[in-house]
């Protein structure tokens, strides 16, 4: 049987949210099966709690944000890439402020929590959504796609006019395992134009942003003294929030997610596509006597 997984132990983090500049104090708590992935206003009373869900995307805006009866918790993408990374499926976030804390910009640090504690099978089996035939979405000629495929794989095109990107790849590809992520996907940081630094200020968004949190390009090169972590990582720093932005589906999925220019919101308006259509997918779990295909029990096998 392929198992749901939780946290051995709790973890307590905190740093500033990239775009609210606020510090936030995080707690990510092992959870019961069944539970999927909640994050709790701990700072608001009552104390609300908001599933990890893509239907209560309310704002995608630079980052995806969960809203339930008015109260938000935003930059959810990288620690949801991190805990779908880990194969988690059940956790409590609990947070002191409505924006999960950027830390350096990736999922890393996440990642090396989650590998500090620890994660331990439960007893139940996982349950992947395995699709079963093409859903699209798109906008002019951007757009996002999944279709049916036995393991679980992201392609993904950018497309950016700046010198900085001549030299880096702006196609990746990643066939999921937890392994291939951690070392492939896991360390690509954000990143962002300084000429488009005030204006999103101006609109609250931003706030906490800097070269500690980020990949900043100035009109010629990335500006960051240490330069890039990949040579491709601004694209592999997309996939890394499609990961995350997809596991708000609910469960991992089963199955091919090519993109091309896409974003939070076209990310979420797949996976809402997705969920509201039932013919488009079937549930598939793992158990004895069962065995999955070679790839989809890789994807669960947890990195060193």
């Amino acid at each position: 049987m392929i198992p749901q997984r939780t946290l051995k132990a709790p973890i307590r983090a905190s740093g500033i949210g990239l775009h609210g500049g606020r510090q936030v104090h995080i707690s990510m708590l092992p959870a019961d099966i069944n539970t999927g992935i909640v994050f709790r206003r701990v700072d608001v009373s009552p104390v609300v709690e908001i599933p990890a869900s893509a239907l209560l995307v309310g704002e995608a805006t630079m980052c995806s944000t969960l809203i339930k009866d008015g109260v938000k918790v935003a930059t959810v993408e990288h620690i949801m890439s991190a805990l779908f990374g880990m194969s988690v499926d059940n956790c409590i976030v609990e947070l002191s402020s409505p924006e999960i804390p950027i830390l350096d910009g990736s999922a890393a640090p996440f990642i090396y929590l989650l590998q500090s504690t620890g994660v331990v099978a439960q007893a139940a089996p996982r349950r992947f959504m395995r699709i079963t035939r093409p859903v699209q979405v798109g906008e002019g000629d951007k757009y996002a796609r999944i279709e049916p495929y036995e393991g679980y794989r992201l392609s993904f095109g950018i497309e950016f006019k700046h010198p900085a990107f001549k030299t880096s790849a702006q196609t990746a590809v990643l066939e999921f395992t937890p392994a291939n992520y951690v070392k492939e996907v896991s360390r690509a940081r954000t990143f962002g134009f300084m000429r488009d630094f005030e204006a999103l200020r101006s609109k609250n968004l931003a706030l906490g942003a800097s070269m500690d949190n980020a990949v900043a390009l100035d009109a010629y090169k990335v500006v960051n003294p240490d330069g890039l972590r990949y040579d491709d990582e601004f694209v592999r720093h997309k996939i890394l929030d499609a990961v995350g932005d997809l596991y708000l589906i609910g469960a991992p999925l089963l199955g091919a997610y090519t993109a091309y220019k896409s974003g939070h919101a076209l990310n979420n308006q797949l996976a809402c596509a997705v969920l509201k259509d039932e013919n488009a997918w079937e549930w598939a779990t793992f158990e004895e006597g069962r065995q999955p295909a070679p790839n989809i029990a890789s994807m669960h096998a947890l990195a060193a």
